[in-house]
């Protein structure tokens, strides 16, 4: 890292940076601690996991401006781990998730993230935006005319505030006046101390109290690899929005291995596994944060904020809190992917729609982007597959009958290029050109094979020309047609 890295990351947005990371700081608290509630364990463990993720992620990460905490997605992991188990195996496979996050971005899966298509990645964002907006709907639910007012009031001066002056974030200003107009009239509604117990002390390193035996790591090992999974899915998906909403790239890799650090280390100080969180992510950029100094600054000022300020933290109506998420809600979700359904091929609106509809209806962000993935390769397989041509000729007087095949050649296709060809066709000689295709798998090898087996078995010769390297690598190494007795075996 050189010294023009340095001040790009750290130093280019100090003023913004500070500014942002405090209003991300301030709406971590209630998450960590609901996220903890979630999870079944003490508000501390999410508090503390928000903190250390947060602020070691700020040199590790590969994507400056993001913000790492402990996140709903993870909790609910957890769950069925903590209530059987206890706490001390959650720290022991938060330890071990960050190990297989290290491996991932050593092997680089990053980069599957290119796999991922631009439907299903909004899809993502757009059921995030509904989950986020539905977390809020609890505080919202059988409560006092007070609450209501409150939160209009706070969105009011969210979208209001920035015509007045931008030099301040909307959202901070927000929390302080609100909590200000709450502490003055005394009202009588759910604050942040209410969410539970805030931590009087800094964490402490301790070794995760469980038997280092066999037994241990089977037990843990699933949750850890769950984990693992879902908190790299959803960092790179976050990554790649912040990269959007910035125009600024990402390394994914680092970003992988940089999410492992801070897990190993947040295990050790008794917090619970973490990844980045979109929600926070796109305050920290609406309110200007850019640099890794941001994420530096909510993690570091969250620690601050519940520790040595809690009685002051504690005062925060959560009707503040609501309005900054139900804002984040509303500028996070992709408004023009609905405007644009119809212009949009089928396919795509499709794997968007269904990306959304799993996930919510299963609060599980890694079915909803992996229906969304495996929905995106039929519907790719299946276009590629109809892109497959194959032109005829005959030479009336050698009586040479030409197939020139022109596509790709694979398991969606091999069945339309097994039909192209007339195989009752009496001719002495077909020559098949396959200079303009290309044979992807043993499917399409085997389609090739019958091809020229079923010519043979009619007493033609068959002549194969033109097959691209890689395709002659496989059908030298898969095809059976010019092995001896391969005429016989078809016929039987």
């Amino acid at each position: 890292m050189n010294l023009e890295s340095i001040r790009r990351d750290w130093l280019s947005n100090v003023r913004g940076d500070l500014l942002a990371g405090l209003v991300v700081a301030l709406a971590l608290i209630p998450e960590a601690i609901a996220f903890s509630i979630i999870a079944g364990v003490d508000p501390k463990v999410g508090l503390y996991a928000s903190f250390s993720i947060a602020v070691i992620l700020a040199f590790t990460g590969g994507r400056p401006g993001m913000i790492s905490a402990a996140t709903g997605a993870m909790a609910l992991v957890m769950v069925v781990l903590v209530k059987e188990h206890g706490l001390q195996y959650l720290l022991a496979t938060t330890v071990l998730t960050g190990v297989l996050q290290i491996v991932a971005g050593l092997l680089k899966l990053g980069r599957l993230m290119r796999f991922v298509s631009r439907s299903v990645i909004t899809g993502f964002v757009n059921a995030l935006a509904i989950l986020i907006f539905m977390a809020q709907l609890p505080e919202l639910t059988n409560v006092s005319w007070v609450v209501y007012a409150m939160t209009a009031a706070g969105l009011a001066i969210i979208y209001g505030f920035p015509y007045i002056t931008r030099a301040v974030p909307s959202p901070l200003v927000t929390i302080v006046v609100l909590t200000g107009v709450a502490m003055a009239l005394k009202l009588d509604i759910r604050t942040v101390g209410d969410m539970g117990q805030l931590p009087d002390s800094l964490p402490i390193f301790l070794l995760p109290d469980v038997p280092l035996t066999l037994a241990t790591l089977q037990l843990i090992l699933p949750y850890a690899l769950t984990l693992a999974v879902v908190g790299l899915l959803e960092s790179m998906m976050t990554a790649s929005i912040v990269d959007e909403l910035t125009d600024t790239p990402s390394n994914k890799s680092r970003e992988c291995v940089g999410q492992g650090v801070a897990n190993i280390a947040t295990g050790f100080i008794g917090g619970m596994a973490g990844c980045a969180m979109i929600g926070q992510s796109v305050i920290n950029v609406k309110s200007g944060g850019r640099g890794r100094l941001s994420t530096f600054v909510a993690g570091f000022f969250l620690l601050i904020l519940v520790v040595f300020l809690g009685p002051w933290v504690k005062q925060i109506p959560m009707a503040a809190l609501v309005s900054v998420m139900i804002m984040v809600s509303i500028g996070t979700f992709s408004w023009d992917s609905i405007r644009k359904l119809r212009e949009h091929p089928p396919s795509s609106s499709l794997v968007m729609i269904a990306t959304v509809a799993v996930t919510v209806s299963t609060h599980d962000l890694a079915k909803g982007v992996f229906v969304g993935v495996l929905l995106s390769g039929l519907f790719f397989a299946h276009k590629v597959g109809k892109v497959l041509r194959i032109d005829r000729s005959i030479d009336a007087e050698g009586g040479v009958r030409t197939y020139g095949v022109v596509g790709q050649v694979f398991f969606a296709s091999a069945e339309t290029f097994i039909g192209a060809f007339d195989f009752k066709e009496v001719v002495p000689k077909v020559h098949i050109d396959v200079s303009r295709a290309h044979f992807w798998d043993i499917t399409a090898v085997s389609a090739l094979d019958k091809v020229v087996l079923k010519f043979q078995r009619e007493g033609a010769e068959v002549e194969v020309t033109g097959l691209n390297e890689a395709s002659a690598t496989l059908v030298d190494r898969f095809a059976v047609h010019d092995k001896p007795g391969a005429v016989e075996q078809l016929m039987h």
